[in-house]
């Protein structure tokens, strides 16, 4: 008589390690078995007299009763669990899963039916007056949580409609953040701060959301300048446009643009846009784009200052005073050593050169004899691979090209191309020797700040030697220098 009991509480026994040990670890499998063992224990329970749908036997033996009366609880209770697992498991689609929310609203309706029949049929409560009596507290209890339902009702619709999923960068009520979890009860977003904002979902219901993961393979990036309303605007814009062509990340269709937003008395702000085709590029690309803007603006003879500084005519900016070569050069990281007097020697030697759109810059293999600085414009580099020819990098104003082979007498295996108009200075070689010979520190620092860059020796295709360690690379650059220029120290 006892054996129904044992081996009723030994299946439940079984069903309650395969849950906590998460065995066999595929999920379907495990609620496959988990189903069977249910298929057993109903079968057992059936078959032994212990009907759920009735109180248990053995009246003449209390304690034998209670547990028959446990075991067909637990009947109910299993049954509401597994049929909310097959319904998360087998129905329901991924994104509804990851969310919780029906599944939890579904399992807390099926447990709470559950129960219901459990005090009916086994304990044979009176269930009418249980419910008539539950349904007056459900009132009082809906009043007293009121907004709290009002998350779980803007959760299923937030749910249904699906204007988010987990794992989506949105801005929801003017909080940015990357969606981590959604629940009954609200949103929870990390932030680029690294905080966590929680969104009631009755709040996100009535907000604007922005979804910057739709479309997956399109996100915009956006740029607000304001310049001074001296700079005449079509300089502007296509100072603006050279910008946004220097930036290698940004995909051509749909094109990037750049429109005068809107003027007043102190400046002209102007926008500029551009898209990449992911959301991790976006950081990086809004960067190089600020970056570029500055060169390219620069370039093109803005000046940029404070808004609120008034203009004077017959004052001259230190800009303007500036001889613009010496700039150009100052600009150039291997000049970053010399002096403002050794600067001014080597400006007159700088010679002036224009590209249109698709000329051809640097040829693969060539020693160039000459130092290249762009001074407006987009260069393209382009070097050959196993698949074929790849851009690698892009040039803008105050990019060289050229030192390797000017320096060591290295050559650029690659092919660099005019991607816009552009405007550059070149500084030969034989201009440059006297100043080595005179300060032998200055050279020997632009070798130390050319070996700090291994990825550009890479990028324009100049061979290396095999130990790629900084000071191996600054004594190749610097035996190369010696023979190139002749110099003795």
């Amino acid at each position: 008589m006892n054996n129904p009991l044992i081996f009723g509480f030994a299946l439940v026994a079984v069903d309650v390690v395969i849950w906590r040990c998460t065995t066999p670890k595929n999920e379907v499998a495990r609620l496959l078995v988990r189903l069977c063992i249910y298929a057993a224990f109903s079968a057992l329970l059936f078959g032994s007299g212990l009907s759920p749908f009735s109180q248990a036997p053995y009246e003449d033996s209390k304690p034998l009763h209670v547990l028959g009366q446990v075991l067909e609880i637990i009947w109910w209770l299993m049954g509401a669990r597994l049929l909310s697992l097959a319904l998360d498991t087998l129905l329901l689609p991924q994104t509804w899963r990851r969310q919780r929310l029906f599944s939890d609203v579904f399992g807390a309706v099926v447990f709470l039916a559950a129960v219901v029949a459990a005090l009916g049929f086994v304990l044979e409560l009176p269930v009418r007056g249980l419910v008539a009596t539950s349904g007056a507290l459900a009132i009082v209890l809906g009043l007293a949580i009121q907004s709290t339902l009002s998350d779980v009702f803007a959760g299923i619709v937030i749910n249904t409609t699906e204007p988010y999923h987990i794992g989506n960068w949105v801005i929801i009520d003017g909080v940015e953040g990357k969606v981590l979890e959604m629940n009954w009860r609200a949103t929870h977003l990390l932030t680029s701060q690294g905080n966590i904002v929680i969104v009631p979902n009755a709040v996100a219901a009535k907000a604007k959301i922005t979804n910057n993961s739709r479309p997956s393979a399109l996100h915009g990036v956006t740029l607000m300048l304001e310049i001074t309303p001296e700079a005449r605007p079509s300089v502007v814009l296509a100072a603006l446009e050279r910008a946004l062509a220097g930036v290698r990340a940004v995909i051509a269709d749909p094109a990037p643009y750049a429109i005068v937003k809107r003027t007043s008395i102190m400046s002209v702000t102007y926008e500029a846009t551009a898209y990449v085709d992911d959301m991790g590029k976006k950081l990086a690309v809004t960067n190089e784009l600020f970056d570029l803007c500055y060169r390219q603006l620069q370039a093109a003879g803005v000046e940029l200052k404070p808004l609120g500084v008034g203009y004077s005519p017959s004052s001259p900016s230190l800009a303007q005073q500036t001889d613009p070569r010496v700039a150009l050069l100052r600009r150039v990281e291997i000049f970053a050593a010399l002096t403002a007097e050794e600067l001014q020697r080597l400006a007159p030697m700088l010679s002036r050169r224009s590209y249109e759109r698709g000329d051809t810059v640097v040829t693969p293999d060539k020693v160039l004899g000459h130092l290249t600085i762009v001074d407006s414009g987009v260069l393209s580099v382009v070097a050959e691979d196993a698949s074929g020819p790849v851009e690698v990098t892009r040039l803008g104003p105050g990019d060289a090209l050229g030192e390797f082979g000017l320096l060591a007498g290295m050559p650029a295996r690659v092919t660099i191309s005019a991607l816009t108009s552009a405007t550059v200075y070149q500084l030969k070689k034989e201009d440059l020797t006297p100043l080595l010979k005179d300060k032998p520190d200055v050279a020997r620092e632009m070798c130390q700040m050319l070996s700090r860059r291994q990825d550009t020796l890479g990028k324009l295709g100049t061979p290396t030697p095999v130990a790629q360690s900084e000071q191996s690379i600054f004594q190749w650059l610097l035996d190369g220098m010696k023979k190139l220029h002749d110099l003795t120290f």
